[in-house]
């Protein structure tokens, strides 16, 4: 193979398999630094190693090794030169002896989210940490999430590192009488996981489906582990929602509005296995938020069309969602469908009193909604004001052209 073509290959296997593998090294090592010092090495020894002896069969197994050998020559270094050395000959002799295969690899990610989400960590660092170390997200793209500055974010991540390090929390799935506790926290990581996939605050692309993918699979391990009927509700609604994803954009990368989607292209399959899921948790009678969404989900994935939808059952769920879990997200959402039900007047009185109280102001769906329900109420000033207030705080291509496209409409 000539360079060119080791070098795509290789940063195909970063796309695809680079968290998994710095989930195995973390585990293996002990220390996010070292793993993530060795991940870089490997893939480095790759691009000269692959040209010469091709590529694996088994691309992340060899990333694995490789990393691990790496990390056993720093830390051999380390030994000579550092007055702890007795510390860290150790750590190399576990390091040396450590028993490993490629079957562990799979669960690491669950593992690693789960050492994340130890309730020994502040709870404002678990989910930030989570999405940094096991999916990837960079430091900006997460405190868009939480609607914080990225400097915040990065001093929570350091602590939350810090601490796993020096109370040397273990990079396990914990035992069945721990699980509970736990499982709020892991919850809501896999719902930011694939809500940053389904809809990406960032780039060229409305969605990210490598994102998705791997938080329905992290769903269906959690599952697995603890089928309980929040577990199943966040499943089902992470399903029903990427059944729609191929519709969701045309042809040429440009958003497609659920009023506008062909539904012929939504996954039969994936719809069948949510609602058979919505239907197992909401019978349980023990459901909470992750299966109240999903009932939503539910009832637009069987509508046949925009206008045959329950937009009064969906209103109702929204009424019950904010009960149990009071948001101006949520809140942001049930305007969208009291739009549908009762008018976009309705809506905008919704809308313009969470942003009054200041709710919402500086994420730009809010603003996107306010514009929509004045231009379907012909207040074209209004809707340009709050489309420009949109345009400026989007940073996804797509829905930046789009907001363009109503504003030149407008004009």
């Amino acid at each position: 193979m000539v360079h060119s073509e080791v070098k795509a290959r290789v940063e195909q296997v970063y796309r695809e398999e680079s968290r998994r593998i710095l989930a195995t090294l973390i585990r293996l090592l002990g220390d996010f630094d070292l793993a993530e010092e060795a991940l870089h090495e490997a893939f480095f020894v790759a691009v000269e190693r692959w040209q010469q002896d091709g590529v694996p069969d088994n691309p992340r197994t060899w990333l694995v090794s490789t990393g691990r050998f790496k990390a056993i020559d720093v830390l051999r270094r380390r030994a000579r030169f550092n007055a702890s050395r007795p510390l860290l000959l150790a750590q190399l002799e576990v390091l040396e002896q450590a028993d490993w295969s490629d079957e562990d690899v799979e669960d690491d990610r669950l593992r690693l989210i789960f050492t994340c989400c130890h309730p020994a960590l502040a709870a404002d660092a678990q989910v930030p940490l989570t999405l940094r170390e096991v999916c990837d997200l960079t430091t900006e793209e997460i405190a868009r999430a939480f609607l914080s500055a990225p400097a915040t974010i990065a001093q929570r991540i350091v602590r939350a590192k810090a601490k796993i390090r020096d109370a040397k929390i273990p990079y396990q799935v914990p035992s069945l009488a721990e699980l509970p506790e736990r499982l709020d926290s892991v919850l809501r990581v896999i719902y930011l996981v694939f809500n940053e996939g389904y809809s990406a605050s960032i780039g060229a692309q409305v969605t990210r489906e490598d994102l998705t993918r791997e938080a329905i699979r992290l769903g269906r391990l959690l599952m697995e582990l603890l089928p309980e009927p929040e577990v199943m509700g966040l499943l089902a609604m992470m399903l029903l929602h990427e059944s729609r994803r191929v519709a969701r954009t045309c042809a040429n990368g440009e958003l497609v509005l659920l009023d506008e989607q062909d539904r012929t292209l939504w996954d039969g399959e994936m719809i069948a296995e949510g609602c058979s899921l919505v239907e197992r948790a909401l019978s349980s009678r023990r459901f909470g938020p992750y299966c109240l969404q999903a009932a939503i989900a539910a009832v637009h994935a069987e509508a046949p069309s925009v206008d045959e939808t329950d937009w009064e059952q969906i209103v109702g769920l929204y009424d019950v969602l904010l009960r149990a879990v009071p948001s101006p997200v949520i809140e942001l959402n049930r305007a969208a469908a009291i739009s549908k039900h009762d008018g976009p007047l309705a809506a905008l009185i919704q809308v313009e009193a969470i942003l009054a109280r200041g709710d919402l102001l500086d994420y730009h769906l809010a603003h996107s909604a306010r514009a929509e329900f004045c231009r379907q109420l012909g207040r074209v000033e209004q809707a340009r004001g709050a489309y420009e207030r949109a345009l400026a705080l989007t940073q996804q291509a797509p829905e930046r052209r789009f907001i363009e496209g109503r504003l030149k409409a407008l004009r």
